[in-house]
Formats: structure tokens, C-alpha cells, sequence
């Protein structure tokens, strides 16, 4: 489908047939993006957005260990750092 740029002040614009916001899950904000020369248009996406389904998907943290005390101290450890 060809679409005409809309002069819309020093900027152009483009017009979405409805169907196609419908289809694609276009809200009043989209994420615009370039990838090879082409633009892409999607839905927006919030910031962390999925960030609690993926931690409610990881199951409780019981077993979790600090990966900081399974390192031994740094250089600034031992010298530098001061409480």
C-alpha cells in the first residue's frame, strides 16, 4: 500500500488507516525505530514493562546466592576502600 506524506509545518506526517492501528495494537503513542533503512512503527512499549510477570516466572529466591561474596576482594577492597 502507498501512503502520501502529509505536510504538517517544517515536519511530514502520515496518515494509518484504521485497520491497520487496529491489526498492529497502536495506541495514542507508538516507538519508532530504523532498522536497514526502513522505518518502523510499533506499539509502545512502557519502561519494565513484563518486568513483573518474568520475575513472578522465576520462582522464589530461597536458593538465590550474593555472587559478591563468592568473589575474592579486589585491589580497591583491600586498599582504597574506607567505611
Amino acid at each position: 500500500m502507498k501512503a502520501e506524506l502529509i505536510r504538517i509545518g517544517n515536519s511530514r506526517g502520515l496518515r494509518i488507516p484504521k485497520v491497520f492501528i487496529q491489526q498492529c495494537g497502536l495506541g495514542e503513542t507508538v516507538d519508532l525505530r530504523i532498522e536497514n533503512n526502513c522505518l518502523i512503527v510499533s506499539p509502545e512499549h512502557k519502561a519494565r514493562q513484563g518486568w513483573g510477570e518474568a520475575f513472578r516466572a522465576a520462582g522464589q529466591s530461597s536458593d538465590d546466592e550474593l555472587m559478591l561474596d563468592t568473589l575474592p576482594p579486589s585491589r580497591f577492597d583491600r586498599e582504597e576502600w574506607q567505611w
